[in-house]
């Protein structure tokens, strides 16, 4: 996602003068493609740039390069910077952030981004924003040309509750239609036929469009994986519990994305949860 967003700005005449992969090669790689730095630690892409983008994998990653007292933070080189974190985190993490790099001198934004790989490199995201709104006024010119809809949610931590909720629905919607195909095709059906009578009725979603092809070709090409839905329902549940509400639906879907990161299968697509509902297949 990262990568095709830094596609995206330079294609719109934007400069990106850095940047940071942990995998070295990978950032070597687009670097060359760019032409800018292949950045040797976060700090350094903080040095060189006043914007930085920042798209990790969970809680964990963005306290590292966020640590007051790392080395390698981002915070070295906080003051008059702004910062536009677009991972899907729990709605604190993001709160900390903001907190952490006023207190460095700079600027902070949530940018938590519901779209796939190829509507990043069109610039086609949607972007729902968390943080102060003379911050999202100043970003807006820059997150236009990444996004079809941007939307101000609130103070930071918002964005990050709204987020996580698209993806808890979305990882619903994804497990329910493996059933429904995993269940059609154990009766016989002819499943090209069963997914556009699906289309054409109440059982409709984004994700049959997105999902429902591969689960019946067993086309598992990684989008977005069965570890970050696992993750990003487990949000989802942490706020429920911190509600005071139970959400059954999304526990039983939550389960289901944990079986397959404990199979080993938690790289794949988010469309393997259909491994474990079609007969047959490699589920135990």
């Amino acid at each position: 996602m990262g990568a095709n967003m830094a596609r995206r700005l330079k294609d719109r005449e934007e400069t990106i003068v850095a940047v940071y992969d942990r995998d070295r090669a990978t950032a070597t790689h687009l670097a060359t493609e760019l032409g800018c730095e292949a950045a040797a630690s976060p700090a350094r892409v903080a040095e060189l740039a006043n914007i930085i983008f920042t798209v990790v994998t969970d809680d964990a990653a963005m306290r590292h390069i966020f640590s007051a007292t790392g080395t390698e933070s981002l915070l070295r080189h906080a003051k008059d910077r702004l910062f536009v974190n677009c991972a899907t985190l729990s709605p604190a993490v993001h709160s900390e952030v903001e907190t952490l790099v006023t207190q460095h001198g700079g600027r902070s934004l949530e940018a938590c981004m519901a779209g796939s790989i190829a509507q990043a490199r069109q610039g086609t995201l949607y972007l729902m924003c968390g943080g102060l709104p003379d911050v999202f006024a100043s970003a807006r010119p820059l997150l236009e040309k990444l996004s079809a809809h941007l939307r101000h949610i609130g103070q930071a931590g918002e964005a990050a509750k709204v987020k996580a909720l698209v993806n808890m629905v979305m990882n619903c919607n994804t497990a329910a239609l493996a059933e429904g195909l995993g269940l059609g095709a154990a009766l016989g059906l002819d499943l090209t036929m069963l997914r556009d009578i699906f289309a054409q009725t109440g059982a409709a979603s984004r994700v049959l469009e997105t999902d429902g092809e591969d689960m019946q070709n067993r086309a598992h090409d990684c989008y977005f994986s069965a570890a970050h839905a696992a993750k990003d329902s487990g949000i989802a549940l942490e706020l429920a519990k911190t509600a005071g509400l139970a959400v059954p639906l999304a526990q039983a879907t939550y389960d289901q994305y944990h079986r397959l990161v404990t199979l080993g299968k938690g790289e794949l697509d988010k469309s393997a949860v259909s491994e474990l509902t079609f007969k047959g297949r490699n589920s135990p």
